[in-house]
């Protein structure tokens, strides 16, 4: 099979030959022009919420999915009923909109999602049919400075470098998955030491790996891995490059002993 790829003006999906998918759904920043002057928030107020980077990350796997537009704009980790942000409590407090936005203009938003649903559907829909069974790194990062780009960083005992979410998985028969990604990443020597990387402490995962492991069922592995913005100024959205890059290398070694546990466990 050759790669296809169906990009749109919102999220690109990359079709490849293994079982292995990469996420990167709120890695986007774009909004579209018809409400791009509505929002109450700057550019950088969306940014601080978004995942930036984690696009660069989706490399490590030849199946990509990518998000283009703003979590602001239409929400891909939540449902359809929450997708997009209305009250300040959909969105950490925040005001998103200066008035109430117009109906058809979120309209036009769930037609997008709708969309980007039917796309990932039909991709790994090809995915298990074609390999009986799949794995799929959610990527996403997390927030860890919210009382200010000087105030004091949230406890690490609560908020781990890495939280991998495996909420509504099957969880006994996917274990061999988990642990090998787990215990590679643990392993990883980056940058003279070690990484935090703990399951369950800060999420549990969102509303697309739910959705996918309650369309695939027993077929889907879904981790919602989230990288505390450690290697980034969570403010400015100033990167660190050399992290940025050494956290897809310690992703890219990960891949291997996934996909061998991955074969074991479809064996069965």
């Amino acid at each position: 099979m050759t790669q296809t790829k169906v990009d749109t003006t919102c999220y690109t999906i990359k079709r490849g030959e293994s079982p292995l998918v990469a996420t990167a759904i709120h890695s986007g920043h774009n909004v579209r022009h018809n409400i791009s002057n509505l929002f109450a928030l700057a550019a950088e107020e969306r940014l601080r919420e978004e995942d930036p980077f984690t696009d660069q990350w989706v490399i490590i796997a030849d199946n990509q999915i990518i998000g283009h537009n703003s979590r602001f704009e239409m929400d891909l980790n939540r449902s359809p009923d929450k997708a997009i942000y209305r009250q300040p409590e959909d969105a950490w407090g925040l005001t998103v909109w200066k008035n109430e936005l117009p109906e058809d203009l979120a309209e036009e938003s769930i037609s997008r999602y709708d969309k980007f649903y039917a796309d990932v559907k039909q991709m790994l829909t090809e995915v298990k049919n074609q390999h009986g069974c799949f794995v799929v790194y959610d990527l996403h990062t997390y927030n860890h400075k919210r009382g200010g780009a000087t105030g004091p960083a949230a406890d690490p005992e609560q908020n781990p470098e890495v939280n991998i979410g495996t909420g509504n998985m099957n969880r006994e028969k996917w274990a061999p998955v988990v642990d090998a990604f787990t215990h590679t990443l643990q392993s990883y020597n980056y940058m003279g030491r070690h990484l935090d990387v703990r399951e369950n402490v800060k999420f549990e995962g969102g509303y697309f790996m739910r959705w996918i492991h309650d369309t695939f069922g027993d077929s889907a592995c879904v981790m919602s891995i989230e990288f505390k913005k450690f290697f980034m100024d969570e403010w400015t959205g100033e990167p660190d490059e050399e992290q940025i890059q050494e956290i897809k290398k310690a992703l890219e070694l990960t891949t291997r002993p996934v996909l061998e546990a991955l074969a074991k466990v479809c064996q069965v």
